[in-house]
C-alpha cells in the first residue's frame, strides 16, 4: 500500500526532490523541473535509437523496417493505458497542490493496481493479434516474421514497463522529476549493454533486442520499488495491501480517458500513415523508422516542457493561484520557441549525417533526409501546440484537446497523406504532418483563450 508515514510530513517533503510549484520563481522552477525530464526523455530515446542502430547496422535494413513497423502497433495497444496514467498524474498534482496527502496516497494505490491489470490485457491481446495487425496495415510479407517476433517479445514484459511508467507518472505529479531520470538512465545503460552483448557477441538476432528492453525495465522496476520503500515519505509499495479507490479511479478516468482516446486514435493514425508508407516499399519504411528516431529526439524538450507545465498547472489549480498558471504558460512558450528554432537549424544542417548512423543505403538516407528537412521547419508550431495542451491537461480539461487532435489527424493528416502522396510521392506524406500541426496549434490556442478549461479538475474551486 502507498502509505503516509510519520509526522510533520511537510517538513519531510521539503527534504525530498519533490517540488511545490505554488510559490517561488516560475521560470526557474519550470527549468529546474523540466531539465531532468528532458534528460530522461533523451536517454529513453537514446536507447531506442541504439536499438535501431544495432538492428540497422548489424541485422540489415529489413530488420530495421520490421522494428519500425512494430512501434506504431505497440503504441496503439498501450496508448489508452498511458492516457489514464496521465490522468493520474494530474490527480496527484492537484491533491498534492491542495496538501491533501491522504488522497495522494489513495491515488498511488489505485493507479498501480490499474497498470498491473491493464498490462496483462495488453500483452494477451497484442501477442494474439500481432500477425493479423501487420497484415491489415499491408506490411510487406518478408518483414512480418521479424516484426511479429520483436513485438511479441516486447509485449511479454509489458507489466514491467507499465510499472516503471506508472511510478514515473506518480513522482512527476508530486514535482519529482529527478528520480524518474535516474530510473531511465539506469534502464538505458543496461539496455544498451545487453543490446550489444546479445546481438554482437551471442548473435541472437532481432528477438534479443526486445528482450534487452524487457530485462532492463524489470531490473529498473525492482530497484525503484526497493528505493522508494526505504526513502520516500509518501510512497511505500506493499502489494498485498494495495487498496483500489473507485471514486479516485473515476477521476483518473474522467481526466485521463480523453487523453488516452486521443493517443489511441493518434496511434491508429500512425498505423494508417505507416500503411501509406509501406506502399512505397522497404526503403521508405526503413527511412521512416530512422527519421522518426531522430524526430523523436528533436521533440523531446517540447514534450518535457509540456509535462512540466501540466504538473505546474495541476498544483496551482489545487492551490487556486491562477496568476501563476498564466506566468507558467508564458515562460514555457518562451522556452519552447527558443528551443524549436535551435533544433530546427541543427536538424536541417546535420540530418543527413544523423541518417547515416542507421544505414549505409543511400536511397534510405535520401528519403529520411527529405522527411527531416520538411518537418523540422515547423517544430515551432508543434512546440506551441504541446505547450497549450500541457496547461489544459494539468487543469483537467482534456476533452477538447482530444477532439482537436483527432480532427487534425483524421480529417487533415491522413487524407492529405493519401492525396499528396499520389502526386508528390512519399514526400507528400511528410508534408501532411506539419499542416496538421499548424491547424492543431491554432485550435488549441483558441480553446485556451475561451477560458472554459478553468473548472475541469478534481478540486472544487468555488468552495
Amino acid at each position: 500500500m502507498a502509505m503516509i508515514r510519520g509526522h510533520s510530513l511537510d517538513k519531510k517533503l521539503n527534504h525530498q526532490v519533490i517540488k511545490d510549484f505554488t510559490t517561488g520563481n516560475v521560470t526557474r522552477q519550470l527549468l529546474v523541473f523540466s531539465g531532468p525530464m528532458v534528460l530522461s526523455s533523451i536517454v529513453q530515446n537514446l536507447y531506442n535509437v541504439i536499438d535501431s542502430i544495432v538492428v540497422g547496422r548489424f541485422l540489415g535494413k529489413e530488420a530495421l523496417a520490421a522494428v519500425g513497423a512494430s512501434f506504431p502497433v505497440i503504441f496503439t495497444l498501450i496508448s489508452l493505458v498511458i492516457g489514464v496514467g496521465s490522468g493520474a498524474t494530474t490527480v496527484v498534482a492537484q491533491y498534492f497542490g491542495a496538501k491533501d496527502y491522504k488522497n495522494v496516497s489513495k491515488t498511488i494505490d489505485t493507479i498501480i493496481i490499474f497498470f498491473f491489470v491493464a498490462s496483462l490485457i495488453v500483452s494477451v491481446v497484442g501477442i494474439s493479434a500481432s500477425g493479423l495487425i501487420f497484415n491489415l496495415i499491408g506490411l510487406p510479407m518478408d518483414l512480418i516474421p521479424n516484426a511479429k517476433t520483436y513485438m511479441n517479445v516486447y509485449l511479454s514484459g509489458m507489466f514491467l514497463m507499465f510499472g516503471v511508467s506508472g511510478i514515473g507518472s506518480i513522482l512527476r505529479g508530486m514535482g519529482d522529476s529527478k528520480t524518474p531520470l535516474f530510473i531511465v538512465v539506469g534502464a538505458a545503460i543496461l539496455n544498451t549493454v545487453l543490446d550489444l552483448v546479445f546481438v554482437l557477441v551471442f548473435g541472437w538476432g532481432i528477438a534479443s533486442v526486445a528482450l534487452a528492453t524487457v530485462i532492463s525495465h524489470g531490473v529498473a522496476l525492482v530497484i525503484t520499488i526497493l528505493y522508494l520503500n526505504r526513502s520516500h515519505p509518501l510512497i511505500h509499495l506493499t502489494f498485498n495491501r494495495l487498496h483500489f479507490d473507485r471514486a479516485i479511479f473515476k477521476s483518473c478516468l474522467r481526466i485521463g480517458l480523453p487523453t488516452g482516446f486521443q493517443q489511441s486514435f493518434v496511434s491508429l493514425g500512425m498505423l494508417a500513415v505507416m500503411g501509406i508508407v509501406t506502399s512505397f516499399g522497404t526503403n521508405a519504411v526503413a527511412a521512416y523508422t530512422a527519421a522518426l528516431r531522430i524526430d523523436s529526439f528533436a521533440k523531446v524538450p517540447s514534450f518535457a516542457f509540456s509535462s512540466a507545465l501540466s504538473t505546474f498547472t495541476g498544483q496551482n489549480i489545487g492551490a487556486r493561484t491562477d496568476d501563476r498558471i498564466r506566468q507558467g504558460l508564458v515562460a514555457t512558450l518562451k522556452l519552447s520557441v527558443l528551443y524549436s528554432i535551435t533544433i530546427t537549424l541543427l536538424v536541417v544542417f546535420v540530418g543527413e549525417a544523423m541518417m547515416k548512423l542507421f544505414t549505409t543505403d543511400q536511397d534510405v538516407i535520401a528519403i529520411g533526409q527529405d522527411y527531416l528537412v520538411i518537418v523540422s521547419v515547423f517544430y515551432i508550431f508543434f512546440a506551441a501546440m504541446f505547450t497549450y495542451t500541457g496547461l489544459l491537461r494539468g487543469a483537467g480539461a482534456t476533452m477538447i484537446p482530444m477532439v482537436i487532435s483527432l480532427l487534425t489527424l483524421w480529417l487533415i493528416r491522413v487524407p492529405l497523406s493519401v492525396f499528396m502522396s499520389s502526386w508528390m510521392g512519399v514526400n507528400g506524406i511528410w508534408w501532411a504532418l506539419p499542416v496538421s500541426w499548424v491547424i492543431g496549434m491554432v485550435a488549441t490556442w483558441a480553446y485556451y483563450r475561451s477560458g472554459r478549461w478553468k473548472n475541469k479538475g478534481v478540486i472544487d474551486r468555488n468552495s
